[in-house]
């Protein structure tokens, strides 16, 4: 089966631009310029990923990508004509996983997200272990790979799908700190090219689902000046 997006996307030159590099490139693509329809639209869709623009008349993007996220895991990727960092960490705080600044590149837009695409869903070295069906441990946390699984102290934690690639990057070495390129090459592809600050963007969500902090770093833990790294569960 063909890989499914939607492009939300009020301007109409632009949503068709997008929408004709997706094709090319082998997606089943759905177009709307209204979110709420989008938001209706994506639950009989079941995208891969969505292309969603910030700023949408009525429902905006950030209520659109906030539903969405109680029903999917599409990879979502936001396109906003406010360059200041408060919209875009906005964005990303309800659960996108990548933005893009307009006027942007569509052909940019396309090679980061095949990029994306292309990555295992289990991710980086941990591959091995996840079909193996290993299950990692840390503390009260353990991540089931194969099954893409949560659990602290034995209730389910709900991780989007970039969310979880960033805990299995970290978990498939324990002992390793990751810088954020590294993290970037891990969880987005060596090809992807943006803000490194993402990766704050994640590790913060992940700690805050995690019921973790920066200050305890029970389960992720900061290195200053270096990145960042599995903590010891304590």
């Amino acid at each position: 089966m063909s890989a499914r997006a939607m492009v939300v996307e009020d301007e109409a030159a632009i949503a068709a631009l997008v929408a004709s590099y997706l094709e090319r490139d082998g997606f089943e693509v759905t177009v709307t310029g209204d979110g709420g329809e989008a938001v209706t639209r994506a639950r009989s869709v079941d995208p891969d990923v969505v292309v969603l623009d910030l700023g949408l008349p009525g429902l905006d993007g950030v209520e659109v990508c906030r539903r969405l996220r109680t029903f999917s895991d599409a990879y979502v990727v936001m396109l906003t004509a406010r360059a200041d960092e408060v919209d875009t960490l906005v964005g990303l705080s309800i659960g996108a996983d990548d933005y893009v600044t307009k006027p942007f590149s569509p052909r940019e837009l396309s090679a980061r997200i095949q990029a994306r695409m292309r990555r295992p869903r289990n991710g980086f070295a941990g591959a091995a272990a996840g079909r193996s069906g290993t299950v990692r441990v840390v503390g009260d946390l353990s991540i089931d790979v194969p099954g893409r699984e949560v659990r602290v102290a034995g209730a389910p934690v709900h991780l989007t799908r970039t969310e979880f690639d960033v805990l299995e990057a970290l978990s498939s070495a324990p002992g390793t700190v990751f810088s954020r390129s590294r993290l970037i090459d891990a969880v987005w592809g060596p090809e992807w090219v943006g803000d490194d600050h993402l990766v704050d963007v994640h590790i913060g969500h992940v700690r805050r689902k995690l019921g973790d902090d920066a200050a305890r770093g029970r389960y992720v833990r900061t290195v200053r000046g270096v990145g960042y790294r599995m903590g010891t569960g304590r």
